[in-house]
């Protein structure tokens, strides 16, 4: 984000709340969001985000949330306007130590127990079965712009899968059902002396919360069902509905979340690489992992 909009964002929220800070540190920074500590006249502190579409809905999220009994952050404030989201929120600290594979099945139980709003955007069955040709319509924008030029293979694959799709989608609406926080990793929970709080739920939404298990290991290393079959099996001896295990789809759970987790990704990549950052000075980076992610995809689901 451009230090123009952050500025104004700041002196609008920190206005509204009655606020004056005299620091202000740096968190995280990119292109769609930034994050800073604010240090007030009395020594306390809080937390201001600032988000560019698609991440201007966060507020909603963290208020149901919050409103569920879900360990989040108190949102303060916000200011929204048509493509940018300013909001304070609690600042919760530096976790006490770093959060392990325990936290993230507790935390994932918790959250997903909540209530869910809702205003909440809902994936149902029908979602995971669109995204392969969302995109592709996507890599056909990028194509028309005279990008990409290269995928072939990867159209081809996003054919397959989306031929296969609707089949494979089976068991979208088995438990855990319901909140999907989208951001799950352990850069995404903070670990205080009482509780284990998440932060990060700018692209939660209603869905399949197997997804928060398999995004918690990442995507730099291979998929690796047995490593996502021991996370899902803590997660139901954490208190995870024992639904999380069974198969769907004609596939295994560790299967099924992995291949359509990596096709999610897929249709984010693209997404930001035609229309939320559209750099084309970044398309080699992107065009390789979408490849990968893609190639994984059809592995996982069987295509």
């Amino acid at each position: 984000m451009e230090t123009p909009e952050i500025d104004r964002l700041r002196d609008e929220v920190t206005t509204k709340a009655g606020l004056a800070p005299v620091s202000v540190e740096v968190l995280h920074s990119w292109a769609l969001s930034h994050v800073e500590r604010l240090t007030l006249p009395d020594d306390t502190t809080v937390v201001f985000k600032a988000a560019r579409e698609p991440f201007t809905h966060e507020d909603d999220a963290l208020t149901g949330a919050w409103q569920a009994g879900a360990n989040v952050p108190r949102l303060f404030t916000s200011t929204r306007e048509a493509t940018t989201l300013g909001m304070l929120m609690q600042d919760l600290g530096r976790s006490v130590r770093e959060p392990d594979e325990e936290d993230g099945a507790a935390a994932a139980v918790h959250l997903h127990s909540a209530a869910v709003p809702d205003y909440l955007a809902p994936g149902d069955t029908d979602w995971p079965a669109s995204l392969p040709r969302r995109a592709l319509r996507t890599l056909d924008v990028l194509q028309g712009q005279g990008r990409w030029e290269g995928a072939g293979d990867i159209a081809a694959m996003l054919r397959m899968l989306a031929q296969a799709g609707p089949a494979r989608a089976e068991g979208t609406m088995l438990r855990p059902y319901g909140w999907v926080h989208s951001e799950f990793h352990p850069t995404s929970l903070v670990v205080t002396d009482e509780r284990v709080f998440a932060l990060d739920l700018a692209r939660a939404f209603r869905g399949p919360g197997l997804l928060d298990l398999v995004s918690w290991h990442g995507t730099i290393t291979p998929a690796d069902p047995d490593r996502a079959r021991a996370f899902l099996e803590r997660y139901v001896q954490a208190g995870g509905p024992a639904e999380a295990l069974h198969d769907r789809g004609g596939l295994t759970a560790q299967e099924w979340v992995l291949g359509w987790h990596r096709v999610w990704i897929v249709e984010w990549y693209l997404a930001q690489a035609a229309q939320w950052i559209a750099n084309p000075d970044d398309d080699p980076v992107y065009e390789r992992v979408v490849r990968g992610h893609t190639a994984e995809a059809a592995q996982l689901l069987h295509v």
